[in-house]
């Protein structure tokens, strides 16, 4: 389908999440089946939890949540918003399957399999991307208020947290996913739908 037939849906994202990683194999799924284009958007679990009262093991976790998103910032503004999607599929393949760790060593092998200079995995260890970080961040949180974590996504002016889902869901299960999303996401006065999650994340 042509790409000006589809519509945009802006997708927050913190590479180190791996629910929004789950979530994000499925968006990209939908991008299949649906008339849809994905734009990607950083967003920090370090400055969504930084004055929160969490548990000390949750706040130990998040010690090296600031070097991916300085990373994909800086690669954002080297060569536009357009390559933070394949270098998020290179981070989290990296992350959330091969559980490599969150270092340089890591970024310089993501960037140069993504394509872009290696040399920007030093922004991991820099505060210069911290302010666009923030402001991406807060892009994505204004849209759906404070109680929410990662991913965020909106489409066609209705934003919402999620969904949460595990493992991800593929061809026309995911396909039903997304109709269904969208049909809750833009009923006017909607707010919440939840239940306790049962299962860890499964990457397959």
């Amino acid at each position: 389908m042509a790409d000006e037939a589809r519509t945009p849906v802006d997708f927050w994202f913190d590479p180190k999440c791996p629910w929004a990683w789950i979530t994000s194999r499925w968006i990209l799924e939908v991008e299949k089946l649906r008339p849809i284009e994905v734009r990607w958007h950083v967003m920090s679990l370090a400055v969504l939890n930084e004055d929160k009262d969490i548990p000390q093991e949750y706040r130990d976790m998040l010690v090296d949540a600031w070097g991916a998103v300085r990373v994909c910032v800086a690669a954002e503004q080297k060569y536009g918003p357009e390559v933070l999607g394949g270098l998020y599929t290179e981070l989290g393949t990296r992350r959330h399957h091969e559980k490599k760790p969150l270092d340089v060593a890591m970024f310089r092998e993501a960037l140069e399999a993504a394509g872009l200079d290696p040399e920007l995995a030093a922004a991991a260890e820099s505060t210069e991307y911290d302010e666009a970080v923030r402001a991406s961040h807060q892009d994505g949180i204004d849209r759906v208020g404070q109680e929410v974590g990662t991913p965020v996504i909106e489409v066609e002016g209705s934003a919402f947290f999620g969904p949460v889902v595990s493992p991800t869901p593929r061809g026309e299960a995911a396909a039903r996913l997304w109709d269904g999303v969208v049909a809750v996401a833009g009923t006017d006065g909607f707010f919440e739908l939840k239940r306790t999650r049962t299962r860890d994340p499964i990457f397959d």
